[in-house]
């Protein structure tokens, strides 16, 4: 494997950050918003666990942003060896998996960050930013989940929602979106009008009880739908 040579930040960029991310779309996503920010350069981007394992051993970096299904592995598998070749880099996981068991194994492994992929792009490098400077920045939900397992008093408010089976076309299209796609490039996949995935998001919002994708996506693995 032959790996780029090692990067000199930018003039005025201070704060290098790795990816590791296996889908391109998302990938490409993830680099263009960070590539927006003044303070923020990317080191490097890969899509496996051995090309980013490979890379760290070799380059050190001050924010490392990890997927944890990757085609070859876990990303748990890159904040453990992270955390053995530089405890310096702060490692934030962006992923679609919303379950507390995920969660937790990847605080444990000694990430310090978790943010579910929906809506991620528009606040990336402030996430970034907040995580270099010391903060822990986290999708609402994860916080939740957090509070809940560490006080168990802290018990979500209300009775169990009764919730109303997706159809395999909803599952479709929340699965895709899961998957970090568009509206828009769900539609096309599926080969449908977008307004027609919105109206069917719409639907499942309605059945889950929930008001954004991230809950919905959420919610969905929680119920075994996705």
């Amino acid at each position: 494997m032959t790996l780029p040579e090692p990067r000199l930040a930018p003039s005025g960029r201070d704060v290098s950050v790795a990816i590791v991310e296996d889908d391109p779309r998302t990938r490409r996503r993830f680099e263009h918003a960070l590539a927006r920010a003044d303070r923020l350069w990317l080191a490097y981007s890969a899509g496996t666990v051995g090309e980013m394992v490979a890379w760290l051993r070799q380059n050190s970096v001050d924010v490392l942003l990890v997927d944890l299904g990757l085609p070859d592995g876990s990303g748990l598998d890159v904040i453990r060896e992270c955390q053995k070749l530089s405890r310096g880099t702060e490692i934030m996981v962006i992923t679609m998996f919303g379950d507390e068991a995920n969660m937790m194994r990847a605080f444990e492994a000694g990430a310090r960050g978790y943010l579910l992929k929906d809506g991620t792009e528009d606040d990336l490098a402030e996430h970034v930013l907040s995580l270099n400077a010391g903060g822990s920045p986290m999708t609402p939900i994860i916080a939740r989940q957090l509070l809940a397992r560490l006080s168990p008093v802290a018990l979500q408010q209300g009775a169990p929602v009764a919730v109303e089976a997706l159809t395999t076309r909803e599952r479709d299209i929340l699965a895709k979106l899961a998957r970090g796609y568009t509206y828009s490039e769900t539609a096309e996949i599926l080969g449908i009008a977008a307004s027609t995935v919105q109206s069917h998001v719409k639907n499942i919002y309605s059945k889950l009880a929930v008001h954004s994708k991230t809950e919905a996506i959420y919610e969905a693995r929680q119920l075994g739908l996705l």
